[in-house]
């Protein structure tokens, strides 16, 4: 018995994947790629992004927590992982014994991770996370020495491989702002004293998206892209630096139906109709990742013409004004919220309507939307 199509869907586009995991390459010279594929991959899935990263050039994989990595492992990615926010009661006996690199930002942290190398009898490998002026994760300059101390003692033990230090940046986004020089003189210092201790870097890396694509002098060894690995530009008013968005957010209408000159539509009737009219209802809402407040400010593009939403967005649906195309509608039409191809609603128009960035809408749909994939080794669908 064949399963129906999902109402709301989340369609990736791998091919998309690998043409911006390319185009990274190309920006970052010498040094390798790490693909970020935190939070499940910018809500892309972490697994099949990565799979199509990595077979595009990627050399490694970055995600936050442990877990995010033990996923990827499960997944059957056997690719380098480094991943870098956690707890000091994380599973890092389960790091150490599926091979992850763990980002080290604080003396209790790396006691933590000393203890479960020790538990499963092997090093853990790791790299020093240094706080270069984000002042978010990181270890800062005052505490830098007794990290590196203790990753001395733990290297002549046995029980720590020190792979590398990386730091992140403030400002990636304005490419000129003297903050990512005084960041790269801060990393450089950090680097310096690593040696003083007797770690030798074997990679070291700062480049975010930004960074990648705007200051190749920022490149060190690898360099570490997130949003533009998903076709996204992380400096919009800049360029979209011949990035393909990789995410459809879509929507089956689910009734068509008139609407009479003078009759309101959705709670408050906010809209009310001018004219005869016909409307269709698109059952995704803000559970499912439509904010409320982009009632009455976006079209929705089906088949090629874009209609504009009309009242309140509703917890489970919307609604758009068909107007003067009532019969280029039917149930079951794919209706298209932002997506990938020229003339489809953008995730950047979104972020602009939102005041936010276009980070966030990639990562907004959910609820009951079924995430399914074209391209890449084949074309495959799944539930989320």
């Amino acid at each position: 018995m064949s399963t129906p199509d999902p109402q709301v869907e989340i369609v990736v586009d791998l091919d998309a994947i690998a043409h911006n995991v390319r185009v990274l390459r190309a920006h970052a010279g010498d040094a390798a790629v790490m693909a970020v594929v935190k939070a499940d991959g910018y809500n892309h899935g972490a697994v099949r992004v990565g799979e199509a990263a990595l077979a595009a050039g990627a050399a490694e994989l970055g995600v936050t927590t442990v877990a995010e990595a033990l996923v990827l492992r499960e997944g059957g990615i056997t690719a380098p992982i480094l991943c870098w926010l956690n707890t000091s009661d994380a599973d890092y006996a389960a790091a150490v014994a599926a091979d992850i690199e763990i980002g080290i930002c604080s003396v209790a942290h790396l006691e933590a991770v000393v203890r479960g190398a020790r538990a499963v009898g092997r090093p853990a490998v790791t790299t020093v996370k240094v706080d270069t002026g984000l002042n978010r994760n990181g270890v800062p300059d005052a505490q830098l020495p007794a990290v590196l101390e203790l990753f001395r003692e733990s290297v002549a033990a046995g029980t720590v491989r020190f792979r590398g230090v990386f730091s992140h940046l403030a400002h990636a986004d304005e490419p000129r702002h003297p903050m990512l020089d005084v960041q790269r003189d801060r990393f450089l210092n950090a680097i310096a004293l690593a040696k003083e201790y007797g770690l030798q870097p074997e990679v070291a890396h700062l480049a975010n998206s930004a960074a990648t694509l705007t200051r190749p002098d920022l490149a060190f060894d690898m360099v570490r892209p997130g949003i533009a690995v998903y076709g996204l530009s992380p400096i919009p008013e800049l360029s979209d630096f011949g990035l393909r968005p990789a995410m459809t957010f879509r929507a089956r209408v689910a009734l068509v139906k008139p609407v009479a000159a003078g009759e309101g539509v959705s709670y408050g009737h906010e809209w009310v109709a001018p004219y005869d009219t016909t409307v269709a209802l698109i059952p995704a809402g803000y559970a499912d990742g439509v904010s409320r407040a982009l009632g009455g400010r976006i079209p929705l593009r089906i088949g090629g013409v874009a209609y504009p939403a009309v009242g309140r967005i509703c917890m489970d649906q919307l609604v758009i004004d068909l107007g003067d195309n009532p019969d280029g509608v039917a149930e079951g039409d794919a209706a298209v919220l932002f997506g990938a191809e020229p003339g489809d609603p953008s995730a950047q128009h979104w972020a602009e309507l939102l005041g936010t960035i276009n980070y966030e809408i990639a990562c907004a749909p959910r609820g009951r939307a079924v995430r399914s994939y074209r391209g890449g080794r084949d074309e495959v669908g799944g539930a989320r």
